[in-house]
């Protein structure tokens, strides 16, 4: 039987809080992203669920959310995949969201959540998050021929690895569903339920 493979979000960081683009900005969680990682440990232990590895992203808000799930949860100790890293946003980097909806020249995909922010300059594209989540999920399966694995990660890579594990188009993928802070996908499930719903094991 192949891995199955996870994904989380962070939990919000300073930069969700101030509405910014944090693109590879270094920001640490909040204490609401720090309980926000401690409810998605025991949302993982109440499912009964277990993880044969964890990696996550090399920024803090990734790695710190990794930390306190994999502790509380008592999963493997975290491993850096670089290639989980968020999205280069370019120009973005450390604007502000209206910011770059009023200065930027940039095609725009608006959602009920999340504004899109296509093609600013040094930006990396969707398209080529794609390749860059395919590299991470072929590193997994190299790594891991069955059992659990969890990714720790961000919104935007999210979904571009779900895009590369579904085969689906990204402009549906983003469009699609929302990846909240410090929610949980299951990247084997191609139906329209993406995000796991662990509350419910919390009561």
């Amino acid at each position: 039987m192949p891995v199955e493979i996870f994904l989380a979000r962070h939990g919000q960081n300073e930069d969700n809080v101030a509405g910014i683009i944090g693109g590879h900005r270094d920001r640490p969680l909040t204490d609401m992203g720090r309980s926000q990682a401690r409810e998605l440990a025991e949302g993982i232990i109440n499912a009964g669920m277990t993880f044969d590895a964890v990696y996550c992203s090399p920024l803090i808000r990734a790695h710190e959310t990794a930390d306190i799930v994999a502790e509380i949860a008592g999963l493997p100790k975290p491993i850096v995949i670089d290639d989980l890293i968020e999205r280069e946003s370019g120009i973005m980097t450390g604007m502000k969201i209206d910011d770059i909806i009023r200065d930027v020249k940039t095609s725009i995909i608006q959602t009920e959540h999340i504004t899109y922010f296509i093609d600013p300059e040094g930006a990396e594209t969707f398209p080529e998050m794609i390749i860059r989540g395919q590299k991470v999920l072929d590193e997994i399966n190299k790594l891991h021929t069955s059992g659990k694995v969890l990714l720790v990660c961000h919104g935007d890579i999210g979904k571009m690895i779900y895009a590369a594990a579904t085969g689906q188009d990204w402009q549906k993928v983003i469009t699609g569903f929302h990846l909240g802070n410090a929610e949980l996908i299951d990247l084997g499930k191609h139906h329209d339920a993406h995000v796991i719903k662990l509350e419910q094991f919390n009561h």
